[in-house]
């Protein structure tokens, strides 16, 4: 057998390994903080390829690190581990869920197989001057494994220049990753909008305050908020999710909940959305002679990547898929991703990696109970993880082996 030949036979057994990493975590998934058995087995894979690990950062987050040389750089690669509370739909997955109501519905699965396959080929091709951290966040679906991490000393233990992150995406093309300047994913901001009047008999409604109708008119005032308020070039969503009263069919209310988010990617939108609803909620409560309280919390950070960052995920993605197959401008999503956290205090970028179209096994919906991560993807994206370390991190005279 020629070289190339062996080479091409090692590499289709790394990427089978991979694969059978992703399947496992699948298999066992846990949700945010309670990744103990994950981040075993994360932890277990990295020494085994010899490694420096760190464990518990953040709860049960985990960083190893791999130094080559003598260069000074020092960058992050991000996957994160925790999965959503749903039941697994699938039929015939030999490698579905076995924790009842829990399973990987978002791909965390496969963004795990994805670092630690680039750690084996880094630590096996040892072809960059610096060091690579690896760092595996829980809890991310609620947006507070990342802050949990920083809280816990992460960039003073282990101190970064940049990081790197991705989300698997479908509906996009498998061989194709995408990326842009700024924000990339917005930020999500939940509230809780409590409206309290008389309530009364529903055939008497002279004699009370009826909440109801109050809180159909603040919903629909709401939508004024982007519509009027929001300067129109910049991205902005509020949408009202749930609506709830303590009425029954013959009796007007007296509570009425609504429950809801918003989206947007600076911090001066957000500001404002915030103060609009309390200024419409305050005066349309006023004006009925109800009481109106807003709860709005602050629940993920815009994903806002750095210029000089993104053209070091482009050019990495590029050496993997081609430069034909990266978009640099993609147009930015209305989801939320707790990377951002991160991006607000270290320079770094995200990509979207293409997880299937049409009809194909990627392309059903993340946070479907039907979904699956398309293992076609795990060899790409730790072949992209790996890139950047020698885009990132290059070698005057790369070592032989």
């Amino acid at each position: 057998m020629n070289d190339a030949a062996s080479q091409s036979k090692a590499e289709a057994e790394l990427e089978s390994g991979w694969v059978r990493w992703r399947q496992e975590f699948h298999r066992f998934p846990e949700t945010g903080f309670n990744e103990h058995r994950t981040a075993d087995y994360v932890a277990t894979v990295l020494q085994m390829l010899g490694l420096e690990v760190h464990r518990g950062i953040g709860g049960t987050g985990v960083v190893a690190n791999l130094t080559v040389g003598g260069g000074k750089g020092v960058f992050g690669l991000r996957a994160d581990m925790d999965a959503l509370a749903m039941t697994e739909t699938a039929e015939n997955r030999p490698y579905a869920s076995t924790n009842p109501g829990c399973m990987h519905a978002c791909g965390h699965d496969g963004h795990m197989a994805m670092l630690l396959g680039a750690a084996q080929l880094l630590s096996r091709r040892r072809d960059f001057d610096g060091t690579v951290r690896f760092i595996f966040q829980p809890a991310e679906e609620h947006g507070r494994g990342a802050a949990a991490m920083l809280a816990d000393g992460l960039l003073e233990r282990f101190p970064m220049d940049e990081i790197y992150g991705a989300h698997n995406i479908p509906g996009m093309p498998v061989g194709h990753i995408a990326t842009r300047v700024g924000g990339i994913m917005a930020s999500e901001d939940n509230f809780v909008i409590c409206i309290t009047g008389r309530g009364g008999h529903a055939a008497r409604p002279h004699t009370a305050i009826d909440p109801l109708v109050i809180g159909a008119e603040i919903v629909l005032a709401l939508q004024t908020i982007v519509a009027r308020s929001v300067d129109p070039g910049l991205p902005a969503v509020v949408s009202c999710t749930e609506f709830n009263t303590d009425g029954i069919r013959n009796a007007l209310p007296t509570e009425v909940v609504i429950k809801g988010d918003t989206r947007s990617y600076s911090p001066d939108v957000q500001a404002l959305l915030e103060r609009r609803m309390r200024e419409l909620c305050d005066g349309i409560c006023r004006a009925h002679g109800a009481t109106g309280s807003v709860e709005y919390t602050h629940e993920f950070a815009p994903t806002v990547n750095w210029p000089q960052c993104v053209p070091v995920a482009v050019a990495a993605a590029s050496a993997v898929v081609g430069a034909e197959n990266v978009e640099a401008n993609v147009p930015a999503m209305m989801i939320s991703e707790d990377f951002g956290a991160f991006l607000k205090v270290l320079p770094g970028a995200f990509v979207f990696i293409g997880n299937g179209d049409g009809n194909s096994p990627g392309a059903t919906p993340l946070h479907n109970a039907k979904y699956d991560f398309n293992d076609l993807v795990v060899p790409l994206g730790a072949r992209y993880f790996a890139e950047l370390a020698r885009v990132r991190l290059p070698q005057t005279h790369p070592l032989k082996v």
